[in-house]
């Protein structure tokens, strides 16, 4: 169930099924790079049906790629396009003081782009080839199965899909969509331009513009909320907890970045790939003893070495489990996602089933115990539900450079290099050194949110919807938790569950998001005051 419009429309869900431009059009007068020109924009309606099956017709204010710094790399990457509904099933919408979703469709940390977008949800699957997730109508495109962490649920670099964009428009926010540049961005002298931290500082410069764009592009530039799955989902967490952090002041400098703040309402992040100087160990701690898809068993010498840095790493947290669970460490870890969050989604799942389904699933999985109303099982015959791991080990910083992370952490002409020293100790490709290179150490915490919970930042968003399936092994569940914990830990508002027996890049509940927007942003009770 989605949210009322400012008008009082009904939220909207699912996926577009048709758009079309009105012809109506607007030419920029602004000179000012950075001044956005509230009247070059094209009209456009779009059909949009919601997850109940119902169609909306929503017209709306289109801007193409606008760049979004005075000094930009690649204008390609560094834009973003914003769309403002006017009418929602021929009721007018004022959405000047909406709040805005600022969905990043990033995956694998590849560059994406909306510089030839033409509509809402250019970012995602309009562009990115990727089909609906698990809860809207299928859509046309489909992902590319060579893509890096592609499937039905993601774009073709595995990415978010639209989805969340048009359930935002058809509810009465504004939803703007900004590039990134990516890892395999290379220029014609053989140098990566878009390896670490370049993906956050372009989407830090993109709030920075919107902000100080405030009372001339459209919604409530207070309230902006971010939208990321995997690398994305990374992207939006670390956004969310690096707000105005200074750590990143010199290169949004260098881009010509507006002077304004990069500090984000509330984040939304869909399995998260990030803390990736941890994340081997996490892994191994979660999948360690999971065979992959071949039948083959991982290396067990190194997988126990990565389970035991997890171990250490995860008691210099000290992080508290919500809900009253206690110090989080590698000897209660499984127990507590048990608990807090497995059983818990089995049983929301079971629930929803019909008896009959109920039972069938129940006699194909006879780990699960149903006894009143809750789903019970081990964490031991959990993993064997799931399957298959997805990444041999280590999984993040590959003994022979073979990982995308590792391309992330790449510089000038070097394609790929170590980012942790157990990577760099155990190297297979012949280097010289065996040490992480001298500036990775400031990547690191470029890149990884946990910096800043650890920090207490205090320009962190406050509010946290974090979601991931159940069966997803293209990376640990620890990770997201982490965040969960970290944030809450801090004072925040946090709202975090799995998908059950879903898998990498899941969002089966986006009208949920639309409606949880419009909770934490007090959007409901403004609107109600405006009427």
């Amino acid at each position: 169930m989605g949210i009322g419009a400012t008008a009082g429309v009904a939220a909207a869900g699912g996926f577009a099924l048709s758009a079309n431009a009105s012809g109506t059009s607007k030419s920029s007068a602004s000179s000012d790079a950075l001044v956005f020109d509230p009247d070059a924009y094209t009209k456009l309606t779009k059909t949009i049906t919601d997850t109940d099956g119902n169609d909306h017709s929503v017209v709306y204010h289109f801007w193409k790629a606008i760049t979004y710094v005075a000094s930009p790399v690649d204008a390609t990457y560094q834009s973003l396009i914003v769309s403002s509904p006017v009418e929602i099933d021929g009721t007018a919408v004022d959405a000047s003081n909406a709040p805005i979703l600022l969905a990043n469709s990033v995956g694998g940390y590849m560059p994406s782009s909306v510089a030839t977008a033409t509509e809402v949800g250019g970012g995602g699957s309009a562009m990115g080839g990727g089909a609906a997730p698990s809860g809207a109508p299928s859509a046309s495109a489909s992902a590319s199965a060579s893509a890096p962490g592609a499937n039905g649920n993601t774009n073709a670099t595995g990415g978010a899909t639209s989805s969340n964009q048009l359930l935002a428009l058809a509810a009465g926010y504004v939803v703007i969509e900004p590039g990134a540049r990516g890892r395999t961005l290379k220029n014609s002298d053989g140098e990566y331009y878009g390896t670490a931290p370049a993906a956050i500082v372009d989407l830090k410069a993109a709030v920075r513009y919107i902000r100080s764009n405030k009372g001339r592009i459209p919604g409530d530039v207070e309230r902006i909320v971010s939208a990321g799955t995997s690398a994305g989902g990374a992207l939006s967490s670390l956004l969310g907890a690096s707000g105005d952090s200074k750590i990143y002041d010199k290169y949004l400098k260098e881009l010509g970045a507006a002077d304004a703040s990069d500090a984000i309402f509330a984040t939304g992040a869909w399995c998260p790939i990030t803390d990736l100087e941890h994340a081997d160990g996490a892994y191994e701690f979660n999948w360690g003893t999971n065979a992959l898809s071949t039948g083959k068993q991982v290396d067990q010498t190194v997988s126990k070495e990565l389970q035991s840095q997890f171990a250490e790493y995860q008691a210099s947290l000290k992080l508290r489990g919500l809900n009253g669970f206690g110090t989080l460490t590698a000897r209660n870890y499984d127990e507590y996602l048990v608990e807090q969050y497995l059983e818990p989604s089995a049983t929301t799942y079971l629930a929803a089933l019909s008896d009959s389904d109920r039972e069938t699933y129940l006699a194909a999985n006879t780990f699960i115990t149903w006894s009143g109303g809750k789903a019970s099982f081990t964490w031991a015959d959990f993993l064997t539900h799931v399957g298959a791991r997805k990444k041999d080990a280590p999984s993040f910083d590959a003994f022979d450079l073979s990982a995308g992370e590792n391309n992330e952490f790449g510089a000038d002409t070097t394609l790929a290099r170590h980012f942790t020293a157990y990577g760099a100790k155990n190297d297979t490709t012949g280097l010289t050194t065996k040490r992480v290179a001298s500036d990775i150490p400031e990547k690191l915490d470029l890149m990884n949110p946990m910096y800043h919970f650890a920090k207490k930042n205090p320009g962190r968003s406050k509010h946290w919807w974090i979601r991931l399936g159940t069966k997803d092994s293209d990376t640990s569940l620890t990770v997201s938790a982490n965040i969960a914990a970290a944030a809450a830990g801090l004072g925040d508002d946090v709202n975090h569950l799995y998908y059950w027996d879903e898998g990498h890049g899941s969002n089966i509940d986006p009208a949920d998001f639309i409606t949880w927007i419009a909770k934490v942003t007090g959007h409901t009770k403004r609107a109600a005051a405006a009427k």
